[in-house]
C-alpha cells in the first residue's frame, strides 16, 4: 500500500490507538507512520499542532493524513494555521470527536473551538450514526465546513477497535482514492 511518492501519517486521537485499532493495524501491515505525541493522556492543542507541523516538514515528500477522533480536530486546526498545507495530498478523517460538546470539553480543555475553515487539500470524512463522541449531524456539519466528502458509515460506533473493523479494507480503499492522482 505504500507509495514511494508519498508518506502516510497516522494521527490517532486522545489516548492514541491501541494494537487492535485499524490505524495500528495499518501501520503494521503497510508501513504507515504514526505521529507520536508527547502526551496522549493530557493532549495540548499547541503541542500536538507543533508536532504535526514538524513531522510534515520533515517528511521526504508529500503526505497523506489518516486521522481518527481528536486527530481530525487536530488536522483542521493545523490546516487553518500552517503555511505547509501544500505538502498534504489529502486526508482521511474518521469519526471526529466533538470537543465543543460540554461532556467532552471537560476532558480535553483548550481544544475548542473547532477550526471550521475549508481544508486546502482533498478530504473524506467518515461518520457513524451512533458515535458516542460526536452526533451524526455534527460530523456532517464538520465535513461541510471543511469541504470534505462525507461518508455515512451507518451505525458503527466510534469506528475504532470496538467497531470490529479489523484491517478495515473499506477505509483502505478510501485512502487509496486520496493517494492516487486525480
Amino acid at each position: 500500500m505504500s507509495s514511494p511518492s508519498d508518506t502516510v501519517l497516522v494521527l490517532p486521537g486522545w489516548q492514541s490507538s491501541g494494537p487492535d485499532h485499524w490505524q495500528s493495524r495499518w501501520e503494521a501491515l503497510h508501513g504507515f507512520h504514526r505521529v507520536e505525541q508527547h502526551d496522549w493522556m493530557r493532549p495540548l492543542r499547541g503541542d500536538w499542532t507543533a508536532r504535526l507541523e514538524d513531522t510534515i516538514i520533515d517528511a521526504p515528500g508529500p503526505v497523506v493524513l489518516v486521522a481518527h477522533s481528536l486527530g481530525c480536530i487536530l488536522t483542521a486546526w493545523w490546516a487553518a494555521h500552517s503555511s505547509n498545507t501544500h505538502r498534504v495530498k489529502g486526508a482521511l478523517l474518521v469519526a471526529p470527536g466533538d470537543v465543543e460538546r460540554e461532556d467532552i470539553a471537560g476532558y480535553l480543555p483548550g481544544w475548542s473551538p473547532i477550526a471550521r475553515q475549508p481544508l486546502p487539500f482533498p478530504a473524506v470524512l467518515v461518520g457513524s450514526r451512533n458515535d458516542p463522541y460526536c452526533s451524526f449531524e455534527r460530523a456532517e456539519g464538520m465535513a461541510r465546513a471543511w469541504g470534505a466528502r462525507f461518508i455515512d458509515y451507518g451505525a458503527r460506533g466510534h469506528i475504532n477497535a470496538e467497531s470490529g473493523l479489523a484491517d478495515w479494507p473499506e477505509g483502505l480503499a478510501l485512502l487509496a482514492g486520496l493517494r492516487e492522482p486525480a
